[in-house]
């Protein structure tokens, strides 16, 4: 008898979606209630909200019960032209005036179906373009976002930093205009528009405000080395997945939680997130945080040995280092679960990933002048393209530009194929929100000028 050969490839989202799908109805029926009303999976009970919210009441698809429901929008792998996206009369009179390298990225996306791959947008009227004061990459690939509602920008930027202030003691005093430029309160609103309560988006700007501290504290501007990371990074990481020891020695990792501001900011922020979220969802949070650190190590490694990496190499590192586990926390921060099943299928990690990818690129592209300006040597993905293809320093940047442009069709394409695949409700509102997260975070590094300016390659 031959020996049977491969099993072909096949996609695990029926499956996926199916086995979702009974265990809703099942869970409803064991209820008494009707198929019908089976939308969500309670979740445990959320912390109680410090401040009385009005509710976003204007949406046809349930969030957790007891939680105000939030606009959906539906998805078609053939929606309306994203708004953003280049004209090509425009992009054509451009070409013409531009040297070879800009033509490339003021042409826009081309190929079939490149202008209908942004799910995020179907059905709605374009928003307003960024203020005039704004940032502008020329060719950069993107979509723009309303302006964040200002009464929550407010009352977000009040409570995450009394909560960095009194409660954890993130900061010393003459780094509160540091934090104020980084527009904590801002850069969430944009990034959750659909957070059912300010108390809902706390959750992220806490995560948010005690990685970008590990960061600073821990690898970059304020004592940040390279040597001994590792150690750092570990012990640090214990405050979101907690170490499990003998009595005698707990209390004594306990008391390390609170060794330095770092770990002070992990501890407390991932207290919060996890009675915000299912376990599912912060175990979840653990395993991209795991891959955050990897990337540190990595990039802290080729600083002591002085390595330029190629840039495939460098896109690896960008691929752990980067903002992932921001946009994976949608779902919390909506008052809604992704079902983990779902979250881990090859197509959603893949839509994850180029969404984390993306996001990071363009943090490379604004932030290109203020690291060339920081002491030392910082990789980005404009440095390394100019040291490894032998280019200008203009002409690497503008070839980042393309990658950047390249990876944001890739991703957009990857929702649009997903949505269509697997319709399942909670997977179409966290590729809306993984969508609108991306466009949030290019909206913060747009505007905010405090932190960031461009070179002078145009």
């Amino acid at each position: 008898m031959p020996a049977p050969g491969p099993s072909p490839l096949q996609s695990g989202l029926p499956a996926a979606a199916a086995h979702f799908g009974a265990h809703v109805l099942a869970t409803t029926l064991s209820r008494g209630r009707a198929p019908a009303e089976a939308t969500v999976v309670e979740p445990p009970a959320a912390a109680p909200a410090a401040v009385a919210e009005t509710p976003v009441t204007d949406a046809p698809v349930p969030s957790r019960p007891g939680l105000p429901t939030v606009p959906v929008l539906p998805f078609g792998t053939h929606a309306p032209a994203a708004a953003g996206a280049a004209a090509p009369a425009e992009a054509a009179a451009d070409a013409g005036r531009t040297a070879p390298a800009l033509e490339r990225i003021m042409r826009g996306p081309s190929g079939l179906g490149t202008g209908d791959l942004h799910p995020a947008r179907y059905g709605e009227p374009p928003p307003p373009s960024a203020p005039a004061e704004a940032l502008h990459i020329p060719g950069l690939y993107h979509h723009p976002v309303p302006e964040p509602d200002p009464a929550r920008v407010a009352e977000l930027s009040r409570r995450i930093k009394a909560w960095a202030l009194d409660e954890i003691q993130l900061y010393p005093e003459d780094w509160e205009g540091e934090f104020d430029g980084f527009s904590t309160g801002r850069y969430m609103v944009a990034c959750h528009p659909d957070a059912p309560t300010v108390d809902h988006l706390m959750v992220a700007a806490r995560l948010m405000v005690a990685e970008n501290a590990v960061d600073d504290m821990y690898c970059e501007d304020h004592g940040g080395s390279p040597i001994g990371l590792g150690g750092r990074l570990l012990l640090a990481h214990t405050a979101l997945d907690p170490l499990h020891t003998t009595e005698e020695y707990q209390p004594q990792w306990g008391r390390s939680l609170y060794a330095d501001a770092a770990r002070r900011s992990y501890r407390s922020a991932m207290e919060y997130f996890v009675r915000q979220s299912t376990p599912s969802q912060a175990d979840r949070y653990r395993h991209d945080m795991a891959r955050l650190h990897m990337g540190y190590l990595a990039e802290a490694a080729w600083a002591q040995t002085d390595h330029m990496p190629e840039v495939w190499e460098y896109l690896v590192m960008r691929q752990f280092n980067n903002f992932r586990p921001c946009p994976t926390i949608t779902d919390t921060v909506g008052g809604y679960e992704l079902p983990a099943d779902l979250h881990a299928q090859p197509a959603m990690q893949r839509v994850i990933a180029l969404a984390g990818n993306v996001s990071t690129i363009v943090n490379d592209l604004y932030s290109y002048t203020k690291e060339l300006a920081s002491p030392g040597r910082h990789l980005n993905l404009p440095v390394v393209i100019a040291e490894r293809e032998g280019v200008s320093d203009r002409e690497g940047y503008l070839k980042a530009v393309e990658v950047h442009n390249e990876l944001m069709h890739d991703f957009e394409a990857a929702t649009a194929a997903l949505a269509a695949a697997c319709p399942v409700p909670s997977v179409l509102r966290f590729l809306r929100g993984v969508a609108v997260w991306v466009d949030g975070n290019h909206y913060w590094h747009q505007t905010n000028t405090y932190r960031y300016s461009l070179p002078d390659f145009w």
